[in-house]
């Protein structure tokens, strides 16, 4: 009787086995790859969907609890929370910020807004040594800085035409991804403690050293999250607060301006009300630059010292410096979500090496 080729035994079993396992490994990693290739014009949203599954993941629990352990209306709940609370304010202050910002780009066209008028004023505020100095480098060539803004405003209009032609293409592709953001959101609240054992049973690693990079990564997403958006968020209000006090026009552009500047660590907000109150107390309103100086000091300056050890505390155990150029280099490479990304990444790479070499 013959027997079948594929029930064959080998002569050697062990090599037999190394030689399947290797094979399953390399078509494990390929599937893997394709599948990541896949997902990858999605990648913001399963990113995002991810963040807030685990941000939100302590409200589901709670919730799941007071409904009885019954997982799909608290997934439920804490989804249409999520909504109400974020996706949807989101919205709304965008829609405003894109309306804002299309009217200041019509005031620098039309040459209502002058950036080099403004650049003027300050330099002819400026002492005789500080504008001798700045002349020697050039810095006060009003005709060339001209040209420069010129350019970058030519360049702004032109994308801000092809954005336009392209706003329904990238409405419905907003759409599509904030669809599949909260799609893949309403499972991994549901399932993610399951999806969690899976995971910690498929990767060939130690308890300890799954507990030790879990935590890293839940950490770093919730105090990155919770610390620095909320810290952003709060300076950026904040700012366009007293700017809209003072009548400073479109406040809400420079508390986006501001929110974001204060994402990036040593940085921060600063960067735009500091230069604003110095035109104004060098344009002649004097009460209005003092009043936005010692606000921007004493209270958006503030705001970090004071709520960050609250909503962040110690335990992502980061360098500043190692902060900075993580959140950096992450939004050069990934965007905007590189903010998250880059502190994740150096995070999960310090906790790695930790178990590889424990500190001394």
């Amino acid at each position: 009787m013959h027997s079948c080729p594929f029930t064959m035994k080998s002569p050697n079993p062990g090599n037999f086995s190394s030689l399947e396992d290797k094979v399953f490994l390399l078509l494990l990693v390929v599937i893997s790859l394709a599948f990541a290739l896949i997902l990858w014009p999605f990648s913001g949203a399963v990113l995002w969907g991810v963040i807030l599954a685990v941000v939100f993941a302590p409200l589901n629990r709670r919730l799941s609890k007071a409904m009885r352990q019954r997982r799909t209306p608290a997934a439920l709940a804490t989804e249409m929370i999520i909504v109400v609370m974020v996706i949807l304010p989101l919205m709304m202050v965008g829609a405003s910020l894109a309306a804002e910002a299309s009217g200041v780009y019509k005031r620098i066209e039309s040459g209502e807004l002058s950036v080099g008028r403004y650049f003027q004023k300050i330099f002819e505020a400026l002492p005789g040594w500080a504008s001798h100095l700045l002349d020697r480098f050039g810095v006060t060539n009003l005709g060339a800085l001209q040209t420069r803004l010129a350019t970058v405003l030519t360049k702004t209009g032109q994308f801000l035409i092809a954005q336009a032609i392209n706003l329904g293409q990238n409405t419905v592709s907003f759409i599509i991804s904030l669809g599949i953001m909260l799609y893949l959101l309403f499972f991994l609240l549901r399932d993610g403690d399951s999806l969690a054992r899976r995971i910690r049973d498929a990767v060939p690693l130690r308890a300890e050293h799954q507990n030790a990079l879990i935590n890293k990564f839940t950490t770093v997403i919730r105090a990155t999250v919770k610390g620095n958006v909320v810290i952003a968020a709060i300076q950026g209000a904040l700012g366009g607060l007293i700017f809209w006090i003072l009548g400073i026009r479109a406040a809400l552009l420079w508390a986006a301006l501001m929110a974001l500047l204060s994402l990036v660590p040593a940085v921060g907000s600063a960067l735009v009300w500091l230069p604003v109150g110095i035109y104004l107390l060098v344009s002649g309103s004097v009460l209005r630059g003092v009043v936005l100086l010692a606000f921007g000091i004493f209270v958006i300056g503030l705001v970090d010292n004071l709520l960050r050890p609250i909503l962040v505390g110690k335990d992502i155990q980061m360098p500043n410096y190692l902060v900075l150029i993580s959140t950096l280099g992450g939004i050069a490479i990934f965007g905007a979500n590189g903010f998250v990304i880059g502190p994740l990444i150096t995070a999960m790479f310090m906790a790695a090496w930790n178990i590889f070499s424990p500190p001394k």
